[in-house]
């Protein structure tokens, strides 16, 4: 059982941000993530694409945002549930909750934060007959270890920055890697698709375009597949495919927890983001209210506003003073401090 003061669902920009702010009151934060790594969309989708409108950033990558957010936090030494999905919870007689995974992990905490974003993301499956049986076989989704492609046969799907940015990394761990998109263009970054032209020179990367991978072949296992291109039908030795198609986010079993539902995201009091189960809270793009905006700078102030009544649940009576970082500095929860250089005190003759 994995104890924390506030149990945060969904590891973006939010969810990160809110180990920060947490943190400041000496509430110490725990994240789940259906996703391998923490960042949300900014690291699985658009980890190379700026954004424009983040405070004191003209523009930042939304990778390097997610680095950033992960700096900032570390101090609160942050725990983290990755690669599961928050399956079902249950409250408790004293009020807290448990919330267990879709793998079984349970995590027991007083406040619960759902800062999901658009809900947890599935990846977008190529329409290939039997593609399920070979689900942990060959078939992969998600690269978690770049380790299990070492001398393998490495087919990739996809015309975007991860299947880019993935075929780009494995040309030097792989044995074989090949490159399938159904159209000849990539959207990508400009570079990534520089780096992939580059490596097809070299031989370093097969590139099939415009094609698709149509059929899986292999008995206990994936052994290969059929790569359709126009009229002409590839059959190719395979060790793994991985279609990077994106992800497809929607509530999940989210849905299912009583939680007040309008139009696929959770209805919440202004005041605090508080849902209508008291301790349990929604902030960023899940929720919904009047005015509500999805943007990132929006989902950073509600998790502030959120973990101010968060502390208030868990110190019932004690009074916080709000008071400015730049005053009373920074105490990390890892024995770190920072402050402001103090005023020195020195006459001037």
């Amino acid at each position: 059982m994995i104890k924390t003061d506030i149990l945060i669902i969904g590891a973006g920009p939010t969810g990160l941000f809110t180990v920060f702010e947490a943190g400041l009151l000496k509430l110490r934060c725990h994240l789940i993530d259906a996703l391998p790594q923490p960042g949300g969309q900014c690291s699985e989708i658009y980890p190379k694409k700026p954004i424009y409108d983040i405070p004191g950033f003209p523009e930042i990558l939304a990778g390097d945002l997610t680095k950033n957010l992960l700096e900032q936090g570390k101090q609160f030494k942050p725990g983290f549930t990755l690669g599961e999905r928050a399956e079902t919870i249950e409250k408790q007689t004293d009020g807290s909750f448990i919330v267990t995974t879709n793998k079984g992990t349970q995590h027991h905490a007083p406040i619960v934060a759902i800062a999901g974003g658009l809900g947890s993301f599935e990846p977008r499956k190529p329409l290939i007959e039997n593609i399920a049986y070979y689900e942990d076989r060959g078939v992969e989704y998600f690269i978690k270890d770049p380790e299990v492609y070492r001398d393998k046969k490495v087919v990739i799907s996809g015309g975007g920055d991860s299947a880019l940015d993935w075929s780009i990394f494995l040309a030097d761990v792989a044995s074989e890697v090949t490159l399938v998109h159904r159209r000849n263009e990539f959207r990508g970054a400009l570079d990534s698709v520089e780096k992939v032209q580059e490596l097809k020179l070299l031989g370093k990367i097969n590139l099939v375009t415009p094609a698709e991978v149509t059929a899986l072949h292999g008995n206990k296992k994936l052994d290969g597949v059929t790569i359709t291109s126009g009229d002409e039908k590839i059959l190719l030795e395979a060790d793994h495919f991985i279609p990077l198609f994106g992800l497809s986010p929607k509530l999940g079993p989210i849905g299912d927890w009583g939680l007040e539902i309008e139009k696929n995201a959770i209805k919440v009091d202004t005041l605090d983001y508080q849902t209508n189960i008291p301790g349990v809270f929604a902030i960023g793009d899940v929720n919904t209210y009047e005015g509500k905006l999805k943007l990132i700078l929006c989902g950073f102030h509600e998790a502030t506003l959120m973990c101010q009544s968060a502390y208030k649940i868990i110190n019932p009576g004690k009074k916080y003073v709000l008071k400015y970082t730049t005053v009373s500095g920074i105490d990390g929860f890892d024995g770190t401090r920072k402050e402001a250089p103090k005023a020195v005190v020195q006459a001037i003759n």
